[in-house]
């Protein structure tokens, strides 16, 4: 079951038939007869009518057919009045049936404003450029999505100025319609105060009658028939016309009196989609088209600094790794200790090495110079032989 909102509420009570009729002061016939002044004038008239009544001749016919002739027609122009159609009736049905109902101007442009709203949604539409739109973005009519959107929020204004002015004209006849209304409603308010008094005053001449009648009529005279038949009977027929006209027409009022309340919603139900609609798709595309630019610039500073950061924590990163290689490098010997130690370890047993042979070697080196002194002495000794025998000249020559 439905909750009933205070909006709900409000609008039920401004649009209720009793509210209606307290607010426009619609009373009861015989209420509004009793508290007016014209209460005297009505018995005045009443009383006259039924005395001419009674002391009419029966043999006067002229008499008689004029005075049933007058209560036949007793009120019959301002009924014919009441019925007279409104000025805003008088417009061809098909004409009033495109102003009212899902087909007529103002509801058409209303749904046709939503529709444009709603397809120009900032919030239906991503602002998030894709791979092909960075990788396409110089060819022509392949934009960012940004500027996709601009450009089908600028397209579109020629439409929504084309809305707004339909929903222009069709609150300037909302509008023309109720100036016509309240003059229909000025003349329903006219008529239905007239039938008020006639009412008023049929109803004084049938008690009055009624009373001369059971008091100094005879009963079952020619005079006694001829008042209650041709006189009282077409003189109530009357009085319940008359009252159904005024409930018709005070219907009217009221109608009329919802119809113009309900022009007035409407107006304002148009200007408020004027000007609140409208420029909140304004504010949304312009607030959507500044966020998605400042996202663009908040994208390119995040990328700036990642790009930063990148470079300070690889320089951070190679000065941690090299400093502690130079510092390691600095506290610790050129050389590695334990290879020095053994080179000066194998330096030390080949001097060793070389003083054991130099030890063995004196004695054999002894005898070898002796050996090679005796070598030397005797190639001396050869030496000197063969020169001695080359000195000598030869005894026999060959060529003589």
């Amino acid at each position: 079951m439905e909750t009933k909102t205070a909006e709900n509420t409000r609008i039920d009570d401004l649009f209720s038939t009793e509210s209606i009729k307290k607010d426009l002061a619609l009373s009861d016939p015989k209420q509004a007869i009793e508290a007016g002044a014209g209460q005297a004038q009505l018995e005045q008239k009443a009383a006259q009518f039924v005395d001419r009544i009674l002391n009419l001749n029966p043999q006067d016919y002229k008499g008689r057919e004029d005075n049933k002739a007058a209560v036949d027609t007793f009120g019959l122009d301002l009924q014919r009045e009441a019925a007279k159609k409104s000025e805003l009736l008088k417009q061809p049905v098909k004409k009033l049936s495109e102003k009212s109902g899902e087909g007529s101007d103002v509801a058409n442009s209303l749904v046709n404003l939503k529709l444009k709203v709603e397809e120009l949604d900032p919030a239906k539409f991503s602002f998030e450029e894709g791979w092909l739109s960075r990788t396409l973005g110089f060819i022509p009519g392949l934009g960012n999505p940004l500027k996709k959107y601009f450009s089908k929020f600028e397209s579109a204004q020629d439409v929504i100025a084309a809305i707004i002015k339909s929903l222009e004209s069709g609150r300037d006849q909302l509008q023309r319609d109720n100036i016509t209304l309240v003059e229909d409603q000025k003349s329903m308010r006219e008529i239905s105060d007239k039938l008020t008094q006639l009412i008023g005053l049929s109803q004084t001449i049938d008690t009055k009658l009624q009373y001369k009648l059971d008091r100094e009529v005879t009963a079952g005279s020619e005079q006694q028939k001829f008042l209650s038949e041709e006189i009282l009977f077409p003189l109530r027929q009357r009085i319940i016309d008359l009252q159904q006209q005024l409930a018709v027409n005070q219907q009217g009022v009221i109608a009329t009196e919802i119809i113009m309340r309900n022009n007035k919603e409407l107006v304002r139900g148009v200007n408020r989609s004027l000007n609140v609609t409208v420029s909140a798709l304004q504010v949304a595309a312009t607030v959507a088209m500044a966020l998605a630019n400042q996202k663009i610039v908040l994208g390119k500073i995040n990328s700036v600094n990642q790009t930063t950061n990148d470079l300070i924590a690889g320089t951070a990163s190679r000065l941690k790794t090299q400093g502690v290689e130079i510092q390691k490098q600095a506290s610790s010997a050129s050389l590695n200790m334990d290879t020095l130690k053994v080179a000066f370890q194998d330096l030390r047993t080949a001097m060793d090495d070389i003083s054991t042979f130099r030890q063995k070697a004196l004695p054999q080196m002894a005898q070898a110079v002796i050996e090679m002194e005796k070598l030397t002495t005797e190639a001396q000794s050869s030496i000197a032989k063969m020169d001695k025998g080359n000195q000598a000249k030869p005894v026999i020559s060959i060529e003589g």
